[in-house]
């Protein structure tokens, strides 16, 4: 099976591609290498795929139609997972061009060559930001989510709404996966588990925001790709005809208080955390929290990692490769 992933060498898609490329697949990958973040860890991440003999790269922008084509012309996909996107929430309230570019256009010109290039399997990072601050929790794939909070939110509900329809007239099978707070090894610096973990290593303050009283479905990365191979794994034993659509909540179910985070790094790091707690900040959410029934249903997933394994396994990770580099992000 042929497989590509965009954002290969992003933090869900370098993890999925290891996974994929350790149990037999072929694996292409395109990934800009972009400096939204340390392109170092984009390249760290690449050099560790690359040892794979099935592994190969394109470096490309996704809107980049022309660049792009040759390689559907080329290779034959089985199916394509679309994890490159601009990310961020914050980001976004000063830089809504970026994600207009990456995840409104570059999207569509993955799954229109995806269309063209009759790619039977489209599979697509969608987010739990599009719940919004819903009060009907945990969060169900069947919940209206017409009022995201956020740019970036817009912008995932809009993919959402874009494959929904490309399901209804061409023979696609398109499955869309709202990630809950990811985390983990080689993980992007500009999250909180990430950013905070810095901070307290090295004594700087670190910003908790409506005063601390947040809570997020953390979930592990071990976890999330479990996930996907799940679903790629009951649709490859699956024939179907003309075209389907479904998403799934891809998360931990197990809520935890921002406060408890850092409680866990600071046991941890052996290091008491500067917080300075500050008011919500615009375009955030007060609590994610994903239901799993229908991902459990469908493959049995089951997230296995606490926080405080999870947490561990970073740390561990961050010391080991901070030791010899200089943090540049």
């Amino acid at each position: 099976m042929q497989i590509l992933i965009t954002g290969s060498s992003g933090f869900i898609g370098f993890h999925l591609a290891k996974r994929l490329l350790e149990e037999g697949f072929n694996v292409t990958g395109i990934d800009n290498h972009n400096d939204y973040y340390d392109v170092g860890l984009k390249d760290a991440r690449l050099a560790h795929l690359s040892s794979y003999s099935g592994y190969s790269f394109i470096k490309a922008d996704i809107t980049d139609r022309n660049a792009l084509e040759s390689f559907f012309k080329d290779l034959k996909y089985s199916c394509v997972f679309h994890l490159a996107a601009q990310a961020g929430v914050r980001y976004s309230l000063q830089h809504p061009e970026a994600y207009v570019h990456s995840n409104l256009r570059g999207f569509f010109e993955i799954l229109d060559l995806c269309r063209q290039y009759q790619v039977p399997r489209f599979y697509f990072a969608s987010s739990s930001s599009v719940y919004g601050n819903s009060n009907e929790v945990p969060y169900r794939e069947d919940a209206v989510v017409d009022e995201p909070v956020s740019f970036y939110a817009a912008t995932k509900r809009s993919n959402e709404l874009m494959a929904y329809s490309y399901a209804q007239l061409y023979p696609m099978h398109i499955r869309g996966f709202r990630f809950f707070t990811v985390y983990g090894p080689y993980g992007r610096p500009d999250m909180a588990y990430f950013s905070f973990t810095r901070a307290i290593e090295e004594g700087s303050i670190i910003q908790l925001f409506n005063n601390g009283n947040l809570m997020r479905d953390f979930t592990y990365i071990d976890d999330v790709v479990e996930g996907l191979v799940g679903i790629l794994k009951r649709d490859s034993a699956e024939i179907r005809t003309g075209g389907s659509y479904e998403i799934f909540n891809i998360g931990n179910h197990r809520p935890v208080p921002l406060g408890h985070f850092v409680f866990v790094l600071e046991k941890l790091l052996n290091k008491k955390a500067w917080v300075e707690y500050v008011p919500m900040q615009a375009g955030d959410v007060y609590a994610t929290y994903a239901d799993l029934t229908r991902i459990h249903a469908i493959t049995g997933f089951q997230p296995k990692i606490s926080i405080e394994e999870g947490l561990s396994r970073f740390v561990e990770w961050y010391r080991s490769y901070y030791k010899h580099l200089p943090i540049n992000d």
